[in-house]
């Protein structure tokens, strides 16, 4: 009973959503009151109708209804409890109906916080985040149905994917949707920006919360599944250019442009055509996302390899809204007049640099990405494009943006003078170039990559420091350390984040210039050395899951006779999948982690052993929560706010049309 109500309510949000696409619109057209108010109560009762529809779902994967197809494909009586709760979107079609649950929250909360807007504007932003929806639940509805029942239910279920029987996946794919998701309104605030003709710094203010809140989403949701890749795979690596990596990246590369952009019209009046365009592009790459993990056009740990035809309508969806969205801006990017004027040498001219470097650097991840299939499809033949080509290409764009952040930072608005901003950088730069010398010294017949990351990320965190210190004035230091606290959060929240993004440079440079790996057969209490630790296996048993057999060993690391650490790392086999997985595992600490894998049994009674020494592993997580920090103080000051930022701009004379 409890399914048919979920089913019938994934209905009944389809046609609540067509309400809410078609009468704001007529009614923002014509000018009618009420039409346009149709947008508050739609936008509300289509979240509620969505939220009831998972809750079915939920449901039936946590009493293990295995009448239900989906539950049956993706679940199993003796799985642990969160994971029968996290197969609810470990799976194309829940995975969807997340997916579009997360689309009516945001657009609900436009319309429970958005009290201020324009009520013309309001009714089309809703307007154009409904019609998403209803894109979305025609796809689910037609195509990928999580309702389908079987005439006759098995006694038990087919299990999960192990791979995603793990706490890191529980959680990446609802951050990651709502980073994905969230860019839709920054999309219906560009479209309906179209729509009116206008452009301006009330907009701007507008959209930068919606904005931020769905950059902050994707940082955390990338860093969960890098972190998952790092610990799960057991190959040690954070980061493997993987499509579905990429897929990700490409968007938050991309709205992280958009920030900065909006702040060039929020107090400017300047880039407007620019910053409507990356803010189709941003959503428009979070589609071209899900057509590539949901298409079945590439193969990934973690994607969701389907039929072709589903990958047909997503390609449609993309078409539809990203084409439409591009041939209204250019039909009316003409009217958005430019007012602001600035130099070369300006805050608005470092923004620009910004800007093009991130977008510049997402277009070469999509080439990398895509060229294969444009290879194999238009000249027959298979092409590979790896981390090396990513890696070469990629680099010197954040190379140029991690030395010209803390200068732009800095810069005032206008027009400006570089020596006078440059001179209270000069000891950040010192002591940048410092560390450099040092990780040089202290490195023997290595590449420049790790002292190169160091400098890059110390020149960050120190130009941070100096951002934060400079906006104290003038006067005493303890007069000084009093004004700090007394600062706006969003400035709080810039300096955080770009700190964040210096520690994650560090983390990079030195986990790949000074990695340590060591592969070898062993047996139960045969010790070996490994950059300077000494290392032995002390025994190796087998043991039962809750849903699985594992080979666990215990491995013993010293260092100077002293026991720093007993490791459990574990092959485990999942019964019903017959699939084996890697489980790692890590003594982590804040200079180095250690990392130790068991493989398969030899000929003489042995355990293959891999042993890794990761410098730094933890600063490139500890780095995207800073940025994701970042974003959270910057969403918090009360400035950024949409309702008490729009009462203001109407109170300012602002027209609402």
């Amino acid at each position: 009973m409890i399914t048919e109500l979920g089913h019938l309510a994934l209905i009944l949000a389809l046609g609540v959503a067509i309400v809410q696409t078609v009468v704001p619109l007529i009614g923002a057209q014509k000018g009618w009151a009420g039409w346009m108010a149709v947008a508050v109560p739609a936008a509300s009762l289509q979240f509620l109708f969505l939220a009831g529809s998972f809750g079915a779902l939920v449901h039936a994967f946590v009493t293990s209804d295995f009448s239900l197809r989906l539950v049956t494909l993706n679940s199993h009586s003796a799985k642990p409890l969160l994971y029968k709760i996290s197969g609810t979107w470990g799976n194309h079609e829940g995975s969807m109906l997340l997916w579009v649950l997360i689309l009516a929250l945001f657009g609900a909360s436009a319309a429970w916080f958005g009290a201020g807007l324009p009520p013309r504007l309001k009714a089309r932003v809703l307007a154009v985040q409904g019609s998403i929806g209803v894109a979305f639940l025609l796809f689910i509805i037609f195509t990928s149905n999580p309702f389908l029942r079987l005439a006759t239910p098995p006694f038990d279920g087919q299990d999960l994917n192990p791979l995603l029987q793990d706490p890191g996946l529980a959680f990446h794919p609802p951050f990651l949707y709502l980073g994905y998701v969230g860019l839709s309104m920054a999309f219906s605030f560009a479209v309906a920006a179209l729509i009116e003709g206008r452009v301006d710094a009330a907009w701007a203010r507008w959209v930068r919360p919606w904005t931020l809140a769905a950059w902050m989403f994707l940082t955390v949701g990338i860093a969960l599944g890098s972190w998952w890749a790092y610990y799960e795979l057991g190959w040690g690596g954070f980061w493997f250019w993987d499509p579905v990596e990429n897929a990700s990246f490409m968007p938050w590369l991309f709205a992280a442009a958009l920030l900065h952009s909006a702040i060039v019209v929020e107090k400017r009046e300047a880039l407007k055509s620019w910053t409507i365009l990356l803010a189709i592009l941003s959503f428009g790459f979070s589609l071209i996302g899900t057509f590539l993990v949901r298409s079945g056009v590439i193969t990934s740990v973690h994607a969701f390899a389907n039929d072709p035809e589903r990958g047909i309508f997503i390609l449609m969806i993309l078409g539809v809204f990203t084409g439409g969205a591009l041939v209204l801006f250019a039909l009316r990017a003409g009217a958005m007049e430019a007012k602001g004027v600035f130099g070369m040498v300006s805050r608005e001219s470092a923004l620009v640099l910004n800007n093009i470097l991130l977008a510049v650097s997402s277009i070469v991840v999509f080439i990398g990405t895509i060229w294969p299939l444009v290879a194999e499809m238009f000249f027959d033949r298979k092409l590979s494009v790896g981390a090396p080509f990513f890696e070469a290409a990629f680099t010197p764009f954040m190379v140029v943006l991690a030395l010209a952040l803390p200068i732009g930072a800095m810069l005032p608005w206008k027009r400006a003078k570089l020596g006078r901003v440059v001179k209270p950088l000069i000891p950040a730069f010192v002591l940048a170039v410092a560390v450099f010398l040092l990780c040089w010294v202290l490195q023997t017949g290595k590449s420049l990559l790790g002292p190169v990351g160091f400098l890059l990320g110390v020149w960050l965190v120190a130009g941070a420091a100096v951002d934060i210190w400079s906006r104290t004035g003038r006067g005493v230091v303890s007069s000084r350390f009093g004004r700090l606290t007394r600062l706006p959060r969003a400035d709080w929240g810039r300096v955080v984040a770009h700190a964040g993004l210096g520690v994650t440079f560090m983390g990079v440079s030195g986990l790949m210039a000074w990695q340590v790996e060591d592969i070898r057969a062993v047996s139960p209490a045969e010790p070996w050395e490994v950059a300077g630790y000494e290392v032995v296996l002390a025994e190796v048993h087998e043991e039962r899951g809750p849903n699985y057999f594992t080979t666990m060993a215990t491995i013993d690391v010293r260092r100077d006779g002293e026991l720093v650490a007993s490791l459990k790392p574990e092959k485990r086999i999942y019964p019903v999948q017959a699939m084996p997985t890697t489980e790692a595992a890590i003594k982590n600490g804040f200079w180095e982690d250690i990392y130790v894998v068991i493989g398969d049994r030899q000929a003489d009674g042995g355990f293959a052993v891999r042993t890794f020494i990761k410098p730094f592993a933890n600063w490139i997580w500890a780095g995207s929560l800073l940025m994701a920090l970042g974003g959270l103080l910057s969403l918090s000051d009360r400035r950024y706010r949409v309702a008490v930022t729009a009462r203001k701009s109407v109170a300012g004379g602002v027209p609402a049309e």
